[in-house]
């Protein structure tokens, strides 16, 4: 018996079938991960930083504005991520 997940990916190959990529962009795909990764990662020392900072002076009002940031920052990027890949992915 086939789990609705494998009845929906049937269906979804029907009207469009899956692309293969080529090994340049699963290169290109692998790069454009790393380079986001390390943006957040970059991202994230950061908030530490502020936060330890912040939490010293027992200003939580900074410490929550650095958070806000941050969520805006991490949302940024990986919308940036999603949109680099599928241009890869469409061959732009």
């Amino acid at each position: 018996m086939k789990s609705a997940y494998e009845l929906a990916m049937e269906r979804l190959s029907k009207t469009e079938p899956a692309r293969k990529l080529t090994a340049a962009q699963k290169a290109e795909i692998a790069e454009v991960d790393s380079q986001c990764t390390a943006r957040l990662a970059q991202a994230e020392l950061a908030l530490k930083d502020e936060l330890a900072a912040a939490a010293e002076q027992r200003d939580y009002e900074k410490a929550e504005e650095a958070r806000r940031r941050f969520s805006i920052d991490r949302a940024k990027i990986e919308e940036d991520r999603e949109a680099r890949k599928q241009r890869i992915r469409d061959g732009k």
